[in-house]
């Protein structure tokens, strides 16, 4: 039997919207109760109980509209209070000055806070602070001038429909997080099966086919070089993922593979990026790339041009060392500095020639390398012995030399 799944989707303020259409409910057989327990004390009673017909249908008939945040439009709410604010500025017409100087409630009495809090749950709190300012104004009218008990009621609504309305705010704010964890939780759990899938099928296939070609020479062995490189790059997508690659390009005569990067534009400048993902293209069949398995943040400028160094010592490797050459490249997270050391096993850099070549006017090393480090407040070592290889190790303070210099 095959298993089905179902996801479903949760709503963190979706009892605050059951409970909002409770609460105008219960206020409004509370002020028809009120109402008809004081009705001999009304100057005028046909207006208030015209107005509670009123009020009774509208709460009734717009239950549905306070079900969620999808139904509850605008416009809605606009006309619900000013269903509120009618009732408020009706209260001096229905009963007398001195019982509404006395303190008496307002026709729709606490009901009138039912349409600040839809508002709350709608927009948050600014939409909150905005309904509380006519409802204030209107309580002030209606009584003829300020008092103790008007400005500490007005001041309750505002308070708690503000409060209410940031904690829904808080809310969506956690609820659109979690939704992003689960999606990435759900995304990881899939590449991981296809990790899974791949590597039993695919990267053997790979790897196998660059074991034989080797076995085999001549077209094969370049077939099976291709093979590799195609293994690695795979491997290094469906293990980390780390790199958009969008397009790559094979210079089969240098045996170089050139991949291009698309960045999204809305990304920071000099925001922090992780080196890794910089460095990742450069690992191949032939270059092996070794990294903590935590992100190494750089500011993204000196993230760059160390990523950029990097592939100018690739660069040498290949022209110099041969196309048969392997090389290795180790990024070391230091509470300082990070490292990046390139090591190769080619013939090695006789001595006095990198002099030589910049006297030529070649200036990779002094330019490419050492410049680059040198801008960013680094350095590059360079160690060279003829028959073992060279090695270059790149370092980057993490604190720009102007930070360092005000510390």
């Amino acid at each position: 039997m095959a298993k089905r799944e179902r996801v479903l989707r949760m709503s963190v303020e979706q009892p605050m919207w059951r409970a909002l259409a409770g609460y105008r409910v219960l206020t409004m057989l509370y002020a028809i109760g009120l109402f008809a327990y004081r009705h001999d004390k009304f100057v005028r009673p046909s207006v208030a109980i015209g107005y509670y017909v009123v009020l009774f249908v509208w709460t009734l008939a717009t239950l549905p509209k306070v079900a969620s945040a999808a139904h509850c439009t605008r416009r809605f709410l606009a006309a619900d209070l000013t269903i509120g604010l009618t009732g408020v500025l009706l209260t001096p017409v229905a009963a007398s000055h001195a019982r509404i100087v006395a303190g008496t409630p307002t026709l729709p009495s606490i009901w009138t806070a039912g349409s600040v809090l839809a508002f709350a749950l709608k927009g948050g709190w600014r939409w909150a602070a905005l309904a509380s300012t006519p409802v204030a104004i209107a309580n002030v009218v209606q009584r003829g001038s300020p008092s103790r008990a008007t400005i500490h009621a007005v001041l309750l609504v505002w308070i708690a429909s503000v409060a209410i309305g940031y904690v829904v705010e808080v809310a969506r704010a956690s609820e659109r997080t979690l939704a992003r964890a689960l999606e990435i939780e759900a995304a990881t759990r899939e590449r991981e099966r296809l990790a899974r899938d791949i590597h039993d099928s695919v990267l053997q296939v790979l790897a196998m086919v660059q074991r034989r070609g080797a076995v085999i020479g001549g077209e094969a062995a370049e077939l099976g070089r291709l093979a590799g490189e195609q293994e690695v790059a795979l491997r290094t997508l469906v293990s980390g993922g780390l790199l958009p690659v969008s397009r790559v390009s094979e210079d089969t005569a240098a045996g170089a593979v050139v991949r291009a990067v698309e960045e999204p534009d809305d990304e920071p400048a000099d925001g922090p990026v992780d080196l890794r993902t910089l460095l990742a293209p450069y690992a191949g069949a032939r270059v092996s790339l070794a990294e903590p398995g935590a992100p190494v943040p750089l500011p993204r400028p000196a993230a760059r041009e160390l990523a950029a160094a990097v592939g100018a010592a690739l660069d040498n490797v290949r022209r110099h060392a041969g196309a048969e050459a392997r090389a290795w490249i180790l990024v070391e997270d230091e509470p300082d500095e990070i490292v990046v050391t390139v090591r190769d096993d080619g013939p090695g850099i006789p001595e006095g020639r990198l002099a030589q070549a910049e006297g030529e006017g070649r200036l990779g090393v002094a330019q490419s390398i050492r410049g680059r480090l040198r801008d960013l407040g680094g350095s590059a070592e360079l160690i060279s012995v003829p028959g073992q290889g060279t090695e270059v190790e790149l370092t980057v303070p993490k604190v720009s030399r102007g930070k360092a210099e005000k510390r």
